[in-house]
């Protein structure tokens, strides 16, 4: 297992790069698109310094295996993750093992589809100041981290610039029409539901997630990631309990100590110290290691 963090893949392929997000790189191949998942991590909307090992690693063994697992409710945008298969376009093959995904070339649909089976985070800031989480009015009363009696869909219209928006069903309806609206939301729900029992069944409760959902040919396909620390909240089973902050299985320890320092939030933090790094490496290889029962190798 390759113990080096990997900042950036750009100086290891020789494939025009065009799109750098906080963690993931996309490359051109022509007929396809090569995502490369780097281990840097963000917080608070700054990519921190420095990278954590496995990170990329983590995230993309775990969506391919919930590509996998998935396939029959809805097709994906994977073709392969065989770092192998790309030939001399890669430089250094090891150092992006495991990390690479070659996919379908999809219109990307400008929605992050949110599923919250649980009313927490974002979703309990605003039930707390307007008794409704994006448009959808809750019955008074309700306890931080509840359980919904069903989950609840509350997507974002996406922003490359800036922080997705938060919107009703009723808005996205008017944006991307209703019937693929509805679509999105029924087909997000589902994948949810098939996700959390197969999490109990680890003894992690999936709280919530988001999806992005691309079209081929008119066909509605999932693209991105799925299921991952960084587009799901997972809890320890043994960890849950109402009104208070549940200790996610992410990067908590990365929020947690930059929220006991004097940073400002409105510049480049320092870098986070070892111990720091190295506790959010393994809660990202113990998030894989319960969900897929193996190890990273």
């Amino acid at each position: 297992m390759a113990a080096q963090a990997l900042a950036t893949a750009a100086d290891l392929i020789d494939a025009p790069l065009i799109y750098k997000g906080k963690v993931r790189e996309l490359y051109d191949l022509g007929e396809h698109f090569l995502i490369v998942v780097t281990d840097r991590i963000s917080a608070f909307d700054y990519v921190l310094d420095p990278p954590v090992p496995h990170k990329g690693e983590v995230l993309n063994r775990l969506s391919a295996y919930w590509f996998g697992e998935t396939k029959h409710l809805i097709d994906n945008h994977v073709v392969h993750i065989d770092v192998d298969q790309l030939g001399d376009i890669v430089r250094d093959r090891e150092a992006l093992r495991n990390r690479i995904m070659v996919t379908r070339k999809a219109e990307r649909i400008d929605m992050e589809c949110v599923v919250r089976g649980y009313i927490t985070g974002g979703g309990w800031r605003q039930y707390e100041q307007t008794g409704e989480v994006n448009g959808i009015a809750l019955p008074q009363g309700l306890r931080k981290n509840g359980e919904f009696p069903q989950p609840i869909f509350t997507p974002a219209a996406k922003n490359d610039v800036g922080h997705d928006e938060d919107i009703s069903f009723e808005q996205m309806k008017q944006q991307v029409g209703e019937e693929l609206a509805v679509q999105l939301r029924d087909k997000s729900i589902e994948l949810y539901e098939f996700a959390r029992k197969q999490c109990l069944q680890h003894d992690i409760i999936l709280a919530d997630c988001k999806f992005e959902f691309g079209l081929i040919d008119g066909k509605l396909i999932l693209i991105d990631e799925i299921f991952t620390p960084d587009s799901s909240r997972f809890w320890a089973k043994s960890n849950y309990a109402l009104d208070i902050e549940i200790d996610s299985m992410d990067k908590e320890p990365v929020r947690t100590y930059l929220a006991g320092t004097d940073w400002d939030k409105n510049s480049q933090p320092n870098p986070l110290p070892a111990e720091v790094v190295q506790a959010t490496a393994e809660r990202y290889l113990a998030i894989y290691e319960k969900l897929t029962g193996s190890k990273l190798s």
